[in-house]
């Protein structure tokens, strides 16, 4: 198979930018060298054409070429109902969510859901998501399906409850473990799924249903797990009346064995010290999800106590207590949230979003030796941001002084519309339509500013 020389200046952060202050890797004019999906070199396009010269080019000239985002925590079942504002989490999910969610019952409602979902993912760029799925196996068999035939990566997995939901989306312990079971059986490491065993929140789920769930990660232990945890001051408070003889919310989930490196906790805003220390104990991750943090009105994430604490974060949108599939965006939020803390705050660089977004979610899946940067070795999974000529973005990129004043600027003004191809594993997943490379004036769009 001939290779494949993608000529484009880029950006990645093959190194934590917490821990490093290198982090950032920019190519001006870079070149990637691509083979069945894997990248098998990354640097200069001039020394990679000289070293490779039968290799097909294809010319990304203009725009960026950034990671793959990565997506750490999002709701398939909630798509359609993305901007219920004006509800903490509790009422929001009594009167917008669950009444939604119970509809994928109906086979076809919940085959146009998936699709709906999956198109948003992958047209912001989005190539892989830790997906919190429906409360139905067929809706999630349905899902698995329709992810297949997107080419994107998806972690995901059937959400289990067995109270304090509406009746028809409540399981047992022994149908969630079968249920479960089953899926992974079908589905688990087949082409590009990966599941995930999915307790909604302790809220919702009594110790035998966590029972169940640490059951199947016995049993198959290469299986990823996600729930949510102290999002809110009265879910906390209620986990805390549900488990009076725990010690904390962490504790639920502790005690019934589902801590472990592959392990993500969405939200974690009213996280205690103790929580926080056996989080980094069990080397699971925090999900941040800072737009949903705020339409729902739900705290401020103190992300400097979390990596302080040896606590690993990544990005999550929340869709659709979140609102939009947008990293970019939520990068954004995340860059916002910090600065109103002030001292207890950390300040965010755009080398930090860009981790945040990518890598930081690789390392958060246990998938950083296969996607999360442009390393060689690495699947390509790519998106390509250029935006459309005579846009704002696109003016603010060609009066850009510096690779940083370029990333600020995707993350602060770039958007779904910016987005004009998508990889994954080397194959196109998205094209923007009707999207010329030059604009009227025969002008190139925008390069990456030295």
């Amino acid at each position: 198979m001939t290779p494949t020389l993608y000529r484009a200046a880029f950006m990645h952060t093959p190194f934590n930018a917490f821990q490093n202050e290198g982090a950032l890797h920019v190519q001006q004019d870079g070149g990637l060298l691509v083979n069945g999906g894997t990248i098998l070199a990354s640097g200069e396009f001039s020394a990679l054409r000289a070293a490779h010269p039968t290799a097909r080019v294809t010319e990304l000239r203009g725009g960026v070429l950034l990671p793959g985002f990565i997506d750490t925590h999002v709701h398939y079942p909630q798509v359609r109902i993305i901007g219920g504002l004006g509800r903490p989490l509790l009422d929001w999910l009594e009167h917008v969510t669950l009444p939604e969610e119970a509809r994928l019952s109906d086979s076809a409602y919940a085959r146009a859901v998936a699709q709906d979902f999956l198109h948003g993912l992958r047209c912001n760029g989005t190539t892989t998501a830790l997906v919190f799925g429906s409360h139905f196996k067929g809706a999630m068999d349905i899902f698995f399906e329709e992810a297949a035939q997107t080419g994107l990566r998806t972690v995901a997995g059937q959400v289990v409850s067995d109270r304090l939901l509406r009746p028809e989306l409540h399981t047992t312990p022994e149908l969630a473990y079968a249920e479960g079971k089953a899926l992974i059986e079908r589905w688990h490491g087949v082409g590009r799924a990966r599941y995930a065993v999915t307790p909604r929140f302790s809220l919702s789920a009594s110790e035998g249903i966590l029972e169940a769930c640490a059951a199947l990660m016995t049993e198959f232990p290469d299986v990823h797990f996600t729930s949510h945890i102290n999002e809110n001051v009265a879910e906390v408070q209620t986990v805390r009346e549900l488990f009076p003889g725990h010690l904390d919310y962490l504790d639920t989930y502790e005690r019934a064995g589902l801590l472990g490196r592959r392990g993500v906790l969405a939200h974690s805003v009213h996280t205690t010290d103790r929580e926080l220390g056996q989080m980094a104990a069990h080397r699971c991750s925090a999900a941040h999800c800072p737009c949903s943090n705020s339409a729902l009105g739900s705290g401020l994430f103190p992300l400097r106590r979390h990596l302080n604490a040896g606590v690993h974060v990544a990005l999550g949108t929340d869709v659709g207590g979140g609102t939009g599939f947008s990293m970019l965006k939520e990068g954004l939020q995340a860059y916002f949230m910090q600065q109103l803390q002030g001292r207890d705050g950390l300040p965010l660089t755009p080398a930090h979003l860009l981790y945040l977004s990518t890598r930081a979610g690789a390392e958060a899946l246990d998938l950083h030796d296969q996607i999360g940067d442009f390393s060689a070795g690495k699947a390509f999974d790519a998106v390509w941001l250029r935006p459309p000529a005579g846009s704002t973005l696109a003016a603010i990129l060609n009066h850009a002084g510096s690779p940083s004043e370029t990333l600020a600027a995707l993350f602060a003004n770039g958007t779904q519309a910016d987005v004009a191809q998508v990889w994954v594993g080397g194959e196109e997943v998205y094209a923007r339509p009707a999207d010329p490379l030059r604009d009227e004036s025969g002008k190139q769009s925008p390069v990456l500013a030295s």
